[in-house]
């Protein structure tokens, strides 16, 4: 079985929703689902929600019943959210969060505790809007038939490719049995490079259609753009402190900021 695929709950509906997607990334990896409550503030302020243990056994139980093959495990931990849910993306093959999205053109918007584990994590960050939703069909069969067919989309920068991200995007691609959309941006319409970067990923991904995008200037409206026809966006994030702390960088922070399919930040070296 695959490391975890770990989930922040708080009983919001972004975390509702990235719950959902969660899931279904289990099922597709073949991997445990690991719903966490972290923090020592309660959950969500609405009096529907129960506190942090029932809710997070409520949301189990839930996911069980519809999905018994599914291995889901809950758990508390304390500490400061953002620092909570950082260590445990840390130890996550995948770690999904929330996030505020009150209608389809307004994207993905961030908030506090998004951010800094997105900025912090050691590995991959999924951020889901509010309103997502994985139906029934789709996760009685993760098989590729029953995820959407919309092209995972990734964004690819010419001039410093990083395998950490074209990995995790084919990896994607591959498993949704989707086209794989790559978007890489260019100075200037004369610009001609061979992008080397892909040969071996095709190569191991024989499976994958590989369309590519070439545009001008930076790809993050580009990307925010090939969100609305997207099953995933993928973007990287280089790791590397900033002086006032982590630094999430200008092309991710646009596509996170307008993106509307769920994003993955990948850090990279």
């Amino acid at each position: 079985m695959s490391p975890a695929v770990a989930v922040g709950l708080d009983g919001s509906p972004e975390s509702l929703a990235a719950v959902d997607w969660a899931a279904r990334e289990a099922l597709l990896s073949r991997a445990e689902l690991r719903i966490v409550h972290a923090g020592d503030q309660p959950p969500y302020d609405h009096e529907s929600v129960p506190r942090p243990a029932h809710l997070l056994l409520d949301v189990r139980a839930s996911l069980m019943d519809r999905h018994p093959g599914l291995p889901v495990a809950v758990h508390q931990v304390p500490g400061p959210a953002a620092a909570a849910l950082s260590a445990v993306a840390d130890e996550a093959r995948l770690m999904v969060l929330g996030t505020r999205g009150p209608g389809r053109a307004a994207g993905l918007l961030l908030g506090s505790v998004a951010r800094a584990v997105v900025a912090r994590a050691q590995r991959p960050v999924v951020l889901v809007r509010a309103g997502f939703a994985a139906t029934d069909e789709d996760m009685a069969d993760p098989s590729a038939a029953a995820v959407p067919h919309d092209d995972v989309v990734v964004g690819l920068d010419l001039r410093d490719p990083h395998d950490a991200v074209l990995g995790f995007a084919f990896d994607a691609a591959s498993r949704r049995a989707v086209p794989l959309r790559v978007v890489q941006g260019r100075r200037h319409p004369a610009d001609r490079v061979t992008v080397t970067a892909l040969r071996a990923w095709r190569e191991k991904f024989p499976d994958v259609e590989v369309i590519e995008q070439c545009v001008i200037g930076t790809a993050g409206s580009h990307l925010a753009d090939a969100s609305h026809d997207a099953s995933l966006v993928v973007v990287g994030r280089r790791r590397r402190p900033a002086p006032v702390g982590p630094h999430i960088g200008p092309v991710t922070h646009a596509v996170l900021r307008h993106a509307v399919a769920p994003v993955v930040v990948v850090p990279h070296e």
